[in-house]
């Protein structure tokens, strides 16, 4: 692919992402090809100050991060730094236009956008930076097959808006034990002549771009991504409302500033009263209880 096109013998590659994030299998993988596997602890992982001497001290040739992860890395200088990755991908959220095109213009590091859904084996199409003016999730990879269509499931002309749908080598087989899941989103591939091809649903909505890229617009129900993990909004609110105090509740991805997305929560208390902030205490120590910490 694009994306390792240079890649040179006995790379030194960061395993930056938990191994129960997807994007971990991309880099473990990659001791099969000879490269070397640099472990980024905990503690590097969660302070960007430790992470960009890691960065220097570990040598790193590639780094993969989220876009949210690689602007904080920018924020603390990391291309002023002597030592810095030659190659980095991102992936899990969308691209802010700042930061595509600072990067694009940078000539020390050449940065990749990565996108795919767990489904299909992590990454289905990429693209560089410096290869588009604008943030674009690129070309589907070699044995990916990427399909936009609309709510007839019939393919859309190049600039319309449809649901971004993959096939090919990487889909998975289905959700271990949910097989009415399964039937969902895993449906019959019917642009492929090989039997038993099958398209994943990925609930994201993308457009053709006349050059033959993808432009990524969002999706098509409430689940968001944040630092890379999907997260459902409902699922938070449903948290809150458990809670005695809470009679309403709504969850939102908010972006005031761009690039820097995060969770907010409304809620209206049971007896009435004004948010305190010993209340706002109670309410995220009960969804710590209940939920992953990246919720």
């Amino acid at each position: 692919s694009t994306v390792h096109a240079d890649a040179q013998k006995a790379e030194r590659v960061s395993v930056n992402a938990p191994l129960s994030f997807d994007a971990s299998v991309k880099q473990l993988i990659q001791v099969l090809d000879g490269h070397t596997l640099c472990i980024v602890p905990d503690e590097a992982r969660a302070d960007v100050g430790e992470l960009v001497k890691r960065i220097g001290q570990d040598a790193l040739d590639v780094l993969d991060c989220s876009p949210a992860h690689l602007r904080l890395l920018l924020e603390e200088g990391l291309l002023a730094r002597e030592s810095i990755p030659r190659r980095v991908l991102v992936g899990g959220e969308a691209v802010d236009t700042a930061t595509w095109s600072h990067l694009a213009a940078n000539e020390r590091m050449r940065v990749f956008n990565v996108y795919g859904p767990t489904e299909c084996t992590v990454d289905a199409t990429a693209c560089a930076f410096d290869a588009s003016p604008t943030p674009t999730i690129g070309r589907p990879l070699p044995n990916v097959r990427v399909y936009v269509l609309d709510r007839n499931l019939h393919p859309v002309p190049t600039g319309v808006s449809g649901e971004l749908f993959i096939g090919g080598e990487g889909v998975a087989r289905g959700y271990l034990g949910r097989p009415e899941l399964t039937a969902d989103r895993f449906i019959p591939d019917a642009f492929s002549e090989t039997p038993g091809a099958r398209l994943y649903r990925t609930g994201d909505v993308a457009r053709w771009r006349a050059d033959g890229m993808l432009d990524y617009l969002g999706r098509a129900d409430f689940q968001v991504k944040v630092r890379g993990f999907r997260i459902e909004l409902g699922e938070i609110e449903a948290t809150l409302l458990q809670h005695p105090e809470v009679r309403e509740a709504v969850v939102l991805a908010r972006e005031d500033v761009p690039g820097d997305k995060r969770l907010v929560a409304y809620v209206v208390l049971s007896d009435g009263s004004v948010d305190t902030a010993q209340t706002a205490d109670t309410l995220k120590a009960h969804l710590k209880q209940h939920l992953p910490e990246y919720m």
